[in-house]
C-alpha cells in the first residue's frame, strides 16, 4: 500500500517546457510511480484542475535566530511552507543567526517547518575572530582563524560560503579568496552580496566575477534587483551575460519587489546613500516598534538609526520595472531574500514565490509558468547539487506543493507582512501532508539537509 496516491496531477516537465497530467505515488519520502495504478493508498488527494509542483527552493533567505527558551522559535519557515517552499537556504549575505552545532543540532532533535540548507556567512566569520570595525580588512592572523572555522563547520557539508560585501566595507579581495581557500572541494558555492548599488553595479559584479575566477568556485549573485534596479539593471545583465559567455560559473537570484530591506544601522545606509539613489528619508518605511508603519523624515531617520541600528527598515528605492527585467533573465532564478524580526520585516519572505505565479506569470505574462517553476525548482536544485529534489521523476524526493494557477497570488504587504498567500492547496515534504487549505498539518516535517559533496 503506497503512503500517499495524487490522482489527475498536472505536473511540468522541464525538458519539453510543457505540462502532462498524471498520477503519483509516494511511499516511504518518494515518488515510486508516475502513472495509473490501481494499488490503494492510505490517503488519495484528487489535484484536478491545479498544478503539482516540485517544492519550492528558496535559493537566497535568511533563517531565524533559534531561540531555544521558546516553546517554537520559526517564524521565517512557517512563512516559507505556507508560500510553498520545502527547501530554504540560509545564511546568506555574510550572516548566520545560529551557530551550526547549535542549529544542526536543534534541527535533528526538533525538526523544521521546511528544510533547511546553510551557507557560512564572512561577516559571520569576522564577527567570531573577533574583528568589530566593518570598515577595516582581516588580518592574516584572522584570515587563518577564519579558514579554521571553517573547516571545522566542513562536517556540516554546508552550502559553502556567503559574502556580505556591502555590510562590511573594508572587506578586501585577498582576504575574500582566502577564506574560500579553506574549502575541500570545487562543489560547493559562494554567493555574494555585492559591494555598491546604484551607479557601480556593473563594477560590483565584475568584482564577484573576479571572485569566482579566482577561487575556481561558481557564484551566486544576490538578489540583483537591490544591487541594479536603479537605472543600472540592462547594463549589469549585460555584463553577467558576457561574464557566462566568456565561462564564468555565474547565476542569480531576485526577489519580486521593488523595496530592499535591511537593518537601519548597517554601512548599507552610510553618508550618500540618498543621494546614490536620488531618493530622500521618505522613502524609508520603519517596520518595527516603536516606529512601526511610519515612513521616515530626517529627524525619525537619525533617532532610528541611532537608538534602533538593528530595526528592520524598508527602502522603496528600486524600479519595478527593471526588476521585471531581471526576473525575465534566463539565468535569474527567484530567492525570497526573506528578512524577518518575527512577524515584523518585509513581505518578500511570505509573499514572492506567490506573487511570482500570480502577477507576474497569470496576470502580466512577464513568462510562461512552466519558466516560473523552473527558477524556483529545477534551477536551484541543479545549482545546489540536490539531484533528487527540483524535478517530479520515480525516485525524487516527495517534496511537492500543490496550487491553483487561477487563484494563486501572494497577500502579504508591508502592513501584515507574514500574511499567507491564496491558492496553495497543499504542500508535501519527505512524504508528508505538511499544510493544506492554508492550514499546517505537521509543522516538524524539515530537516537540516546538507549540499551534494562529492
Amino acid at each position: 500500500m503506497y503512503d500517499l496516491k495524487i490522482i489527475n496531477a498536472l505536473i511540468p516537465d522541464f525538458e519539453k517546457n510543457d505540462f502532462y497530467s498524471t498520477d503519483l505515488a509516494i511511499k516511504d519520502g518518494k515518488i515510486v510511480k508516475l502513472g495509473s495504478d490501481s494499488e490503494e493508498a492510505k490517503v488519495t488527494v484528487d489535484a484536478k484542475g491545479q498544478i503539482v509542483s516540485p517544492g519550492f527552493i528558496d535559493i537566497h533567505s535568511h533563517e531565524e535566530y533559534i531561540d531555544p527558551t521558546l516553546e517554537d522559535p520559526f517564524y521565517t519557515g512557517y512563512c516559507a511552507l505556507r508560500m510553498g517552499v520545502t527547501t530554504l537556504v540560509g545564511g546568506n549575505c555574510g550572516d548566520n543567526k545560529n551557530d551550526m552545532d547549535f542549529f544542526v543540532d536543534y534541527l535533528t532533535q526538533n525538526g523544521a517547518p521546511v528544510n533547511y540548507m546553510m551557507f557560512l556567512g564572512h561577516n559571520y566569520l569576522r564577527n567570531q575572530v573577533g574583528i568589530e570595525d566593518r570598515y577595516r580588512k582581516a588580518s592574516p592572523i584572522e584570515i587563518e582563524k577564519m579558514k579554521k572555522l571553517i573547516k571545522d563547520n566542513l562536517k556540516y557539508k554546508v552550502v559553502g560560503i556567503s559574502y556580505g560585501i556591502e555590510y562590511s566595507p573594508g572587506v578586501d579581495m585577498n582576504e575574500m579568496v582566502e577564506i574560500a581557500s579553506a574549502l575541500d572541494s570545487e562543489d560547493y558555492l559562494l554567493s555574494a552580496h555585492y559591494r555598491y548599488d546604484g551607479d557601480k553595479s556593473v563594477e560590483s559584479v565584475e568584482e564577484l566575477v573576479e571572485l569566482s575566477k579566482k577561487t575556481n568556485l561558481p557564484m551566486q549573485i544576490s538578489h540583483i534587483g537591490s544591487c541594479s534596479a536603479m537605472g543600472t539593471m540592462k547594463e549589469t545583465l549585460v555584463a553577467i551575460e558576457n561574464a557566462i559567455d566568456g565561462g564564468a560559473d555565474i547565476l542569480v537570484d531576485c526577489y519580486p519587489y521593488a523595496a530592499f530591506s535591511t537593518y537601519i544601522g548597517s554601512a548599507v545606509f552610510d553618508e550618500g546613500c540618498f543621494e546614490r539613489w536620488g531618493k530622500t528619508y521618505s522613502d524609508i518605511l520603519l517596520t518595527e516598534k516603536p516606529y512601526q508603519g511610519m515612513r521616515c523624515d530626517k529627524e525619525l531617520y537619525y533617532k532610528a538609526k541611532e537608538e534602533y541600528p538593528d530595526s528592520i527598515v524598508a527602502a522603496f528605492v528600486m524600479n519595478e520595472e527593471e526588476v521585471r527585467e531581471a526576473l525575465k533573465a534566463p539565468f535569474v532564478m527567484i530567492g525570497s531574500d526573506a528578512l524577518f524580526n518575527y512577524s515584523m520585516g518585509h513581505p518578500r519572505g511570505a509573499g514572492s514565490f506567490a506573487k511570482v505565479l500570480g502577477q507576474y506569470v497569470r496576470e502580466e505574462q512577464l513568462f510562461p509558468l512552466i519558466e516560473g517553476l523552473k527558477k524556483m525548482t529545477m534551477m536551484p536544485a541543479q545549482r545546489l547539487n540536490l539531484k533528487y529534489k527540483g524535478q517530479i521523476f520515480e525516485g525524487a524526493d516527495a517534496d511537492l506543493v500543490i496550487f491553483d494557477p487561477k487563484t494563486i497570488k501572494d497577500k502579504a504587504d508591508f502592513t501584515i507582512p507574514t500574511k499567507a498567500p491564496t491558492g496553495i492547496e497543499m504542500v508535501i515534504i519527505d512524504g508528508e501532508i505538511a499544510l493544506m487549505n492554508n492550514n499546517i498539518i505537521k509543522s516538524r516535517l524539515g530537516k537540516y539537509i546538507s549540499k551534494g559533496i562529492k
